[in-house]
């Protein structure tokens, strides 16, 4: 490993620019998260239903008495057989802060399109409290984009063939137990609601990279010396969190 060397006067010059610009983007932050609660509302009119340990409930019950709901949409379609190493690590994190928001009038719940018995039996397995329920008997998951029917994995796939199927898409096929088709008919994603006057809105939505927030072991990253030091090989380091010391 190489990188440049400078006296402690050098690095305290150099260390008072970037904070200049780091003071910026915190700044544009705060500007973007008042973007984000000044967003236009949607009446979500659909009577939602999903299974729950306790049963049916509809998209409203599952705020639990407070005002907001946080989704993340957890990668875990019919197919699978157990959740991804990455959106594992999503929920590892949303796991640790959960006390955190509902201090603050916020419940935050997982919701993936398979059975909910497959999904309590990994919940299991990684020890979450972190409620998560079943979008199976409703089109939730469809109707706001992250789930997809299997002919449209398949075409993705063909699409993908011609190109190359990227790597982290055969890991994650693979430590699911299904395969790529079956595997891509899920997207990951965010999702915010709000309960007023007994009438749910959305509020906000977001994917990808975007997600990114969630996932506190990038920031945190960023801020070592070798960063992410990912390269080509993006995310393809992520392991469950029971499964690294089987290196």
């Amino acid at each position: 490993m190489t990188h440049r060397i400078a006296t402690r006067e050098e690095w305290d010059e150099a260390r008072e620019k970037l904070l200049v610009r780091e003071k910026d983007h915190t700044r544009l932050g705060d500007e973007l998260a008042q973007e984000r609660r000044d967003l236009p509302w949607v009446p979500v009119d659909e009577e939602y239903r999903f299974d729950t340990e306790e049963g049916e409930k509809t998209l409203a019950q599952l705020f639990e008495g407070r005002s907001q709901l946080l989704v993340y949409h957890f990668m875990f379609g019919p197919s699978y057989e157990a959740g991804d190493p990455v959106n594992s690590s999503i929920a590892d994190a949303v796991e640790a802060v959960l006390p955190h928001l509902h201090a603050r009038d916020v419940t935050f719940v997982l919701v993936s399109q398979a059975p909910l018995e497959k999904l309590q039996a990994y919940r299991h397995r990684m020890g979450w409290n972190v409620p998560w329920v079943s979008a199976a008997p409703t089109g939730f998951n469809f109707d706001l984009g992250f789930s997809h029917a299997p002919e449209e994995g398949r075409e993705v796939v063909e699409q993908m063939t011609k190109s190359g199927v990227p790597p982290i898409a055969e890991q994650n096929a693979r430590s699911t137990g299904t395969d790529v088709g079956g595997y891509i008919t899920e997207s990951p994603g965010f999702s915010a609601f709000v309960l007023d006057e007994g009438s749910v809105y959305q509020t906000y939505s977001t994917t990808w990279r975007g997600l990114e927030f969630l996932m506190i072991y990038y920031p945190i990253l960023d801020h070592a010396p070798k960063g992410r030091d990912e390269g080509e090989a993006w995310q393809l380091w992520l392991r469950r969190r029971d499964e690294y010391g089987d290196e």
